[in-house]
Parts: structure tokens; sequence; C-alpha cells
């Protein structure tokens, strides 16, 4: 049974093989007499929905508020957040940043910076006396730089814990 199968599978293959050569041969000497015409390629359809959905506007413009009593943090490239907390003291502060609020609670550094880091959302803020950074843990990339208080463009370490503990220790 099964040399009568594979019997059966060549000769549909050679069959088959003989017609696309001579069709093959025939279009390589129809090709030389004159220019090929270029063939029209039939288009897909575009693929239909069955269910169509509703737009929800509330859902797809969501825009959450800057927090009220946050301060705004400029940054380099033009970029900028604003963060309500104290990072002195709070365990947890707020970032508003790309029109939406992260809670980000305070992690604990052995290097004097401050971080507040928020493994659900990914989002990393660290600040030195110098500076603050935003990061994105999901694509390992700063979102923004060189961020720095009104306060700090005029030559004040940045609010952070560690700089309130060296005061009251001078």
């Amino acid at each position: 049974m099964k040399k009568l199968m594979i019997a059966a599978v060549i000769g549909a293959l050679s069959t088959t093989m003989l017609s696309v050569s001579t069709e093959a041969s025939a279009q390589t000497a129809t090709t030389t007499a004159k220019p090929a015409a270029k063939k029209a390629v039939a288009k897909r359809p575009e693929p239909r929905r069955l269910i169509k959905r509703k737009a929800n506007p509330a859902k797809e413009a969501k825009v959450d508020p800057v927090p009220d009593g946050s301060e705004k943090w400029s940054c380099a490239e033009g970029l900028a957040f604003d963060l309500k907390g104290d990072m002195k003291r709070d365990q947890i502060v707020t970032v508003h940043w790309a029109n939406k609020n992260y809670s980000l609670p305070r992690e604990v550094t052995t290097t004097g910076a401050d971080r507040f880091h928020d493994a659900a959302t990914g989002m990393d803020l660290v600040v030195i006396p110098t500076k603050a950074m935003l990061f994105q843990d999901k694509d390992s990339s700063r979102l923004a730089d060189e961020c720095k208080t009104a306060a700090m463009t005029q030559g004040a370490p940045a609010p952070t814990q560690s700089n309130a503990i060296n005061r009251t220790t001078n």
C-alpha cells in the first residue's frame, strides 16, 4: 500500500513538473521576442471587523491632572516633569510625566542619592545633589536628564534627604 501511495505522489509531481517546464520554456521564448508587460497585482481586501468597537474618548484621551502643590523640574532638551512630595521625609512621591501620574516609593541606597522606583510601571527617579534623572526600566532608557528646580538653577542643592541630614549635622 505504501509503495502504491509513493508511486502516485511521484507520478503527480512528475506530471506537474512536466507542465510547468513547458510553460516556462514557452514564456522565455515570448519574452525574448517582445518586452514583458507588467502584471496587475490583485489587492487584498482589508480585513473587516465583525463587531465594531465603539469609540471611548474618555479612555483614549486619558490625561492625569498635574497634582496640586507639585514643583516643576526643568530638564535638558526642553523636557520637564512635576514632582509632588517632600523628598526629605516622604516615602512616596508623585511624578507627573507625559500626562500621567506615577506614585514612586522610596528605595534605600548606599550612595546617598535619593531613589524613587516603582517596579510595576518601571519609572525610576534618581536625585543627586546637582540634578535629577528620570529612567524607564522597561526599555532601559533615560527619559529626562539634567533636571533641576528653579532653586537649583540659582545654585541651591537638590532637596534630598542626604542634603537635609548634612545641614543638620553641620
